[in-house]
């Protein structure tokens, strides 16, 4: 049975049809629905676990215990399971140990560009990348298989455009596999100098095993042209779909494991062709490996290091005829925060009181953008906090700056930064933006929302009471729409020399579905302008004064809060 299915529920189904047990994962665009499909299938396990390194030491845990597992994230996130990852390849698995990664080329959605196959190369673990949803499901049940066969953890590679593509799949039976035993191993499982030394030996040569076996692999394919070969190119994933369609007449060799790279087979093809071309997105890994094998190749000197390719792009290179477009004649949306949005009062008073604010990765990093234009600084999940407190230290404790962080983040990696704070007396100030949610990336529960990822009920964690276990004594916990409220709880907390933190509460606006009783209406407007500072999308203005549109208000209150004329009032919808 044949069915239409999204590349990363593809991956999901991969892992289902080849016996996973456990899954773990934290949730980052484009990679979130992995994790958000797997749960789905009954007789196994999944997770969101705090962050990336977390999501991998977990796998890794229950691979060694026997079982297949697998670890998904987007590419910075594997930037935080970094660790883990190179000494798994060292430590190598028990049951088959596959790690799936979505980068983000063209930044739809990511604070940087990064592409994940170099760390494949340089943690030494083999990486596959898939082209479609077919492909995702099949690559995936392979890379278990090649994962236990070759005792190493297996990288997936997919990217924005494939892990949001559908395509048909082909539905297979689940199988079923029973624990592998596990037996005790110091020179395997513990990384100690002396095991280490030993195990670097063991994936030097399981490198050189890899790079002979993958010319021979059935993911590695040649499609010749009809109209003869003259021009050849070696491409992967998502670009390969494009080469298809805007260069019929070239033979193609198809990579699908990217590393190591099918170097023979590829140089065999190389020599059957008058010029050998290389197209991929981001950097050019295969072409700096072709070319340091002495295959000759044209890549990088045509195509850009930066954003995503097309079929446009490329038929643009090779000097063919372009469709021309047809102008959308769509207007333009610039990024805003939601109508409501409980995080918008909050950087309102921070833009006021003038503040340099040290920002954070969320749907709050929203507050940058004008109107409000409040964040200086955005860097890494939990930066914030440390960025702050560098900038108090810098400063000798004179800078008027705060730290910013949402409720989530704060848990994937912003408790370190908090703790070295307080034990370095830096005296910052932290806003945790506590919206109850994972907002960014759809609304996923996390440690503090007292729901796991099937979404039952779960023990929740206190985020005051985790402050006050790092050592906080001063912690204030604030209605995120009461202006008044903020302000006060800001100003008290810059006032004190000890770290402070502040805790804005409101759920986040998209959780309720329903239609809220209550809208705001405009009355006696005088066009001051002050609520539009706010840079609500439910507030316009005209000549005549600001209007609200009522099919987008949800009757927060805080354009009232800001009026200094009390034009604005609350009203049955």
């Amino acid at each position: 049975m044949k069915e239409l299915m999204l590349t990363n529920r593809a991956v999901a189904r991969g892992a289902y049809e080849a016996g996973v047990k456990v899954l773990s994962a934290y949730p980052g665009t484009p990679s979130t629905e992995i994790a958000e499909n797997f749960v789905k299938f009954d007789g196994v396990y999944a997770e969101w676990a705090p962050n990336e390194k977390v999501a991998l030491e977990v796998a890794v845990g229950a691979s060694v215990a026997g079982a297949r597992a697998m670890a998904c994230m987007k590419h910075v996130g594997l930037n935080v399971a970094a660790d883990p990852l190179f000494t798994a390849a060292y430590t190598g698995v028990n049951g088959g140990l596959v790690i799936v990664v979505a980068d983000d080329p063209g930044m739809h959605s990511s604070q940087n560009e990064q592409d994940s196959r170099y760390y494949a190369r340089s943690a030494h673990i083999m990486m596959l990348e898939p082209s479609d949803a077919q492909e995702a499901k099949d690559f995936t049940k392979l890379a278990f298989e090649l994962s236990e066969k070759y005792d190493t953890p297996v990288l997936i590679r997919l990217t924005t455009r494939v892990a949001h593509s559908r395509s048909l799949v082909e539905l297979g039976e689940r199988e079923e596999l029973p624990l592998r035993p596990y037996e005790k191993s110091v020179t395997k499982y513990t990384m100690m100098p002396a095991s280490a030394i030993l195990r670097h030996q063991v994936v030097e040569e399981r490198d050189v095993e890899l790079a002979n076996a993958v010319n021979t692999m059935s993911v590695n394919r040649v499609e010749r042209s009809r109209r003869g070969s003259k021009i050849g190119v070696v491409c992967s994933g998502v670009v390969y779909q494009y080469v298809k369609e805007a260069l019929p007449d070239a033979s193609i060799f198809k990579v699908g494991t990217i590393y190591p790279l099918p170097i023979k087979a590829i140089e065999k093809f190389a020599s059957t062709v008058q010029q050998l071309y290389v197209i991929e997105e981001l950097e050019p890994f295969i072409e700096d490996r072709l070319k340091a094998a002495g295959i000759k190749c044209r890549g990088k000197e045509i195509f850009s290091l930066q954003g995503e390719l097309s079929v446009l792009k490329i038929l643009e290179k090779f000097n063919r005829s372009v469709p021309v477009p047809v102008p959308e004649k769509v207007p333009g949306r610039p990024p805003v925060m939601c109508a409501g949005c409980p995080h918008r009062g909050v950087f309102y008073v921070l833009s006021k009181l003038k503040l340099t604010v040290n920002g954070d990765i969320g749907c709050y990093t929203l507050g940058a953008v004008a109107p409000l234009s409040a964040v200086d600084t955005v860097l890494c999940m939990g930066a914030s906090v440390g960025m702050a407190h560098g900038f108090k230290k810098a400063t000798g404790g004179e800078s008027h700056n705060i730290a910013v962080i949402g409720d989530s983040t704060f848990l994937h990696s912003g408790i370190t930064g908090l703790i070295n704070a307080v034990y370095n007396e830096s005296g910052i100030t932290l806003v945790i933006l506590d919206n109850s949610t994972t907002g960014m990336t759809g609304h996923q529960d996390h440690p503090a929302t007292g729901k796991n990822l099937k979404g039952e009920k779960a023990p929740a964690v206190l985020l005051d009471d985790i402050c006050r276990a790092c050592g906080v004594k001063d912690i204030a916990i604030v209605d995120a729409y009461d202006i008044k409220a903020v302000e006060e709880a800001v100003k008290n907390a810059l006032a004190s020399k000890e770290v402070s933190v502040i805790i804005a509460q409101r759920p986040c606006v998209l959780l309720d579905k329903r239609v809220r009783p209550t809208v705001m209406v405009v009355d006696g407007c005088r066009n001051c302008g002050k609520c539009m500072k706010i840079g609500c999308p439910a507030i316009s203005r005209t000549e005549s004064g600001v209007r609200i549109d009522p099919v987008q208000c949800t009757g927060c209150g805080v354009c009232a809060e800001v009026c200094p004329f009390g034009a604005i009032k609350e009203s049955e919808r």
